[in-house]
């Protein structure tokens, strides 16, 4: 939204943010999750994907996120590039999906889905045992 001045009064920007309840804002993301393709998403085994209103500081120092920015999503958990026979028993991976910060981000209900959506994949390719490097180097940021 802009708002204009008048006479010798500043100009007023004001940038309103997308608000989705947790359910619709859930959907999205299981829409996501959808959209993989099914020989990828049928290898999504042991991993939990949840939504969380924001990022806490332990997950933001786990994904070195530098002071001033956000994290829209964080992947936790033994990538299947790394995974042996040795690994059973053991606690779901978890990918988490912070709703807090995609909405500030976007002010339009599509460019939130769009980037949700970019979220997943990007948390889903660190499962797989992508890095952030590769995923630069590949064009998926």
């Amino acid at each position: 939204m802009l708002s204009l001045g008048v006479e010798n009064e500043p100009l007023l920007f004001l940038v309103s943010c997308v608000r989705m309840d947790r359910a619709t804002f859930e959907a999205v993301v299981h829409e996501a999750i959808a959209s993989i393709p099914e020989v990828l998403r049928a290898q999504l085994m042991n991993v939990d994907v949840v939504v969380e209103a924001w990022p806490s500081d332990d997950d933001l120092r786990k994904a070195d996120v530098q002071e001033g920015y956000t994290l829209f999503g964080l992947y936790t958990g033994v990538p299947l590039t790394e995974r042996t026979s040795d690994y059973n028993m053991v606690l779901p991976d978890k990918i988490t999906i912070y709703q807090g910060p995609l909405q500030d981000a976007f002010g339009e209900t599509e460019q939130l889905r769009v980037e949700i959506r970019n979220t997943v994949i990007h948390e889903v390719a660190h499962f797989f045992g992508l890095s952030d490097a590769d995923l630069v180097r590949l064009g998926v940021n």
